[in-house]
């Protein structure tokens, strides 16, 4: 390896997922105020993420629905509105009067 171009804080991290409850140890430079202790018996800083190749669709090949009834609902109702808005009322003083003029 090259000299000086690696991160001098460089050391082994663990990444906790919340969403499936699975850990790794990975070399990071993250820092972290929390610290766990692993298999081997040593602490290593915690860094907790929400979503890792564990729990993501793309490589669990499961779908998950995030939104259940929230968000597309929302939408089709507020596009429905918008659709059957009613034409502005005229007040009797902005009408117009058509006057028909004889020759």
């Amino acid at each position: 390896m090259k000299k000086e171009i690696h991160p001098e804080n460089y050391r082994l991290v663990v990444f906790k997922d919340t969403s499936s409850d699975t850990t790794f140890l990975m070399g990071s430079t993250i820092e972290s105020e929390e610290n766990i202790k692993w298999e081997d018996g040593k602490e290593y800083p915690l860094i907790n993420v929400e979503i890792s190749s564990k729990s993501h669709p793309f490589y669990t090949g499961e779908r998950k629905e995030m939104d259940t009834a929230g968000r597309a609902d929302k939408f089709r109702k507020r596009v429905a509105a918008a659709t059957t808005k009613k034409a502005p009322a005229v007040k009797k003083s902005e009408k117009t009067e058509v006057v028909k003029e004889e020759a």
